[in-house]
């Protein structure tokens, strides 16, 4: 599967629930992520949109490459080069879209990405990364520190 097939189908999913067994998922707690990322382990990309991230804040050191701007595949590619060896951790607001992304990666061959299924507000499988008082930072801050390769 090419790139340009990876992102139409990424993209329909998002619209789609979609089941996905723990078998198929690396999934990861908001604690496990940040303790792993604070020990340059992984790498964060906070995939929700603008829009969520002015209200709630982004992890601490997390990318903010957003599944809803144009060139997300390009920039979530790039992202994986620059990580190199590093494991990439997924994270939105509840889980659902990082799970969706997830499946989809792993089902057109793509290994080395962790979902955080938590996510930033909570959800049946924790209280998510705000909540459980993890490290944030405000937009500007993430975007600021945001590599040039993934703008």
């Amino acid at each position: 599967m090419d790139r340009r097939h990876f992102i139409l189908l990424a993209s329909a999913l998002v619209m789609v629930p979609y089941s996905v067994t723990a078998a198929t998922r690396i999934v990861w707690s908001a604690v496990e992520a940040s303790t792993a990322l604070a020990q340059g382990e992984i790498s964060l990309i906070d995939i929700r949109s603008r829009v969520e991230w002015m209200e709630t804040t982004v992890a601490k050191d997390a990318w903010p490459i957003s599944m809803h701007e144009p060139r997300f595949e390009q920039r979530l590619f790039a992202a994986r080069d620059l990580s190199g060896e590093k494991p990439i951790a997924l994270i939105c607001a509840t889980g659902g879209r990082s799970g969706r992304l997830m499946s989809t990666l792993n089902r057109a061959g793509y290994p080395g990405f962790i979902d955080v299924s938590e996510g930033m507000l909570g959800s049946l499988k924790g209280p998510g990364w705000i909540a459980r008082g993890l490290p944030v930072m405000d937009l500007e801050a993430a975007l600021a520190n945001l590599p040039d390769v993934l703008r």
